[in-house]
């Protein structure tokens, strides 16, 4: 997701697009683990997009 799209989002929207990401994080990590995932790279995309959702909602919170 983008960071336009992301700060379109209010804070409620962010949170829920956070807990989506580490729970896509968490089902990529096991598939790792048990040797099922072919394209290790999404590891790290899921985790950069987690650093920008995170980083736009402490944005958006130290605003109010």
């Amino acid at each position: 997701m983008n960071t336009t799209e992301l700060r379109q989002k209010d804070v409620a929207g962010l949170q829920a697009e956070v807990k989506e990401l580490q729970k896509a994080h968490f089902g990529l990590r096991m598939q790792k683990a048990t040797q099922q995932l072919n394209n290790t790279a999404t590891l790290k995309s899921t985790r950069r997009a987690i650093a920008r959702a995170k980083t736009i909602l402490a944005e958006k919170q130290a605003a109010k």
